[in-house]
């Protein structure tokens, strides 16, 4: 199974082609800020990233407006927003002849495609560069975890777009073994679609802001950031706090929003903790990092769910947290279930307690808040994990050197 690597020397001097043109499809990048690792890669000499994304998009969740991301460039960066079909369902998306004449004019080195396996947008790119006889490689980016099966004309789909694919880079350990299954047999890397900047997610006292949320210097606060879902397991967070009756006095700090925040709130409430609770809605981005540095440790407790389905899948495990890396960049120690990539994302620098288990989260918690010194060594390595695993440099290189196999012909 392919895993992290973490080349320290540049890897663009290595590639054939010169330049080296690389083209990447996803809506993720209509978000400015979720396209710096891609921006990284052209840090090396000799390569040029284009970017194209759906001219609209409508997330969805909290965001129910239409995005028009504008084209915008950096040296060898850019982005260019096309016509697409769909404007909300990833699998969907599918671009007008706008992208015909990207191809033709950038003629890339490298297509990679992240809308997952069986994205129509994704059989578009590889009939396009046959068609157009551009020999360029064929990638796709997956978060898929968990094992589904598909019907015709689905099934049809991901198997040419499988059969048609160099390489195919995954977000998580789970994620490989699910194309294994699906009867892909190329090359693969285990790769995250998105690192952390570690001049905004990095260690830097808050005490005003801990005054402003009426935490007090003794207090050690439980940290939690993300959406208020029972997959993310905040109910056995809650039970586990409500256990902690003695010793050093502690605060709750939920960063984030969601339809569980109403029974979270009834349910502290009856357990006695209502008053220990900090609730923080839409937090900007940049802001994020000033919350987290409020934090002692930051758990991440998320459980398996076979309640989360799809059009063509069904269930859901943790297929990364993000979040883990922001607070390990910032020196924050870090408690995980063993839900999904959790454990090997933290690996050997933080806690892991097996997914639901309300005595063993407490246990985590417990040894943090009474062992300081084991806190301190678990934040030291957590930051040396992220600054040498997770940074948009570190990740650009990793995904490079994986280019590099793809198109000097080399196995995985």
């Amino acid at each position: 199974m392919a895993s992290l690597s973490h080349p320290t020397q540049p890897i663009a001097s290595l590639f054939t082609p010169s330049p080296l043109r690389i083209l990447v499809v996803s809506h993720t990048y209509i978000v400015d800020l979720n396209c710096e690792k891609l921006r990284a890669m052209t840090q090396e000499p000799g390569v040029e990233v284009t970017v194209v994304v759906p001219r609209q998009w409508r997330p969805g969740g909290v965001q129910n407006h239409v995005v028009k991301p504008r084209p915008w460039q950096d040296g060898n960066f850019r982005v260019v927003p096309v016509a697409n079909f769909s404007q909300n369902n990833q699998g969907l998306l599918c671009f007008g002849a706008g992208i015909v004449t990207l191809l033709q004019e950038f003629r890339p080195h490298i297509i990679q495609v992240e809308q997952g396996s069986k994205s129509i947008a994704y059989a578009q790119l590889i009939t396009l560069n046959r068609i157009l006889g551009l020999g360029a490689k064929n990638l796709f980016f997956t978060w898929w975890n968990l094992p589904y099966t598909l019907r015709f004309p689905v099934s049809a789909l991901e198997a040419y777009n499988l059969h048609h694919t160099d390489g195919a880079i995954v977000g998580n350990q789970d994620g490989v073994e699910v194309l294994r299954q699906r009867g892909y047999a190329g090359a693969a890397q285990v790769i995250p679609q998105l690192g952390i900047d570690e001049t905004r997610f990095c260690p830097q006292p808050q005490p005003e802001l801990a005054a402003a949320l009426g935490i007090q210097p003794h207090e050690f606060v439980v940290g939690f950031v993300g959406r208020f879902v029972p997959e993310k397991g905040l109910l056995t967070l809650c039970d586990a706090l409500a256990g902690l009756v003695d010793g050093r006095p502690w605060k709750w700090l939920l960063l984030g929003r969601g339809e569980l925040k109403t029974a979270l709130m009834a349910k502290a409430g009856a357990a006695g903790i209502g008053d220990r609770l900090i609730w923080v809605e839409s937090v900007p981005h940049d802001d994020v990092p000033r919350y987290i540095n409020l934090m002692n440790v930051l758990v991440l407790p998320s459980e398996t769910s076979e309640q989360f389905t799809t059009l063509t899948s069904k269930g859901w495990k943790e297929q990364f947290g993000h979040v883990l890396i922001e607070a390990m960049a910032c020196q924050v120690p870090v408690i995980g279930s063993d839900s999904g990539e959790i454990p090997y994302v933290i690996d050997e620098s933080g806690l892991i307690f097996p997914e639901g288990n309300v005595v063993a989260l407490r246990e985590s918690l417990l040894w943090l808040m009474q062992q300081p010194q084991v806190a301190t060594l678990f934040s030291k390595q957590a930051y040396d994990r992220a600054l040498t695993c997770y940074t948009n440099r570190a990740l650009a290189q990793q995904q490079l050197g994986f280019y590099q196999q793809l198109l000097s012909g080399e196995k995985s």
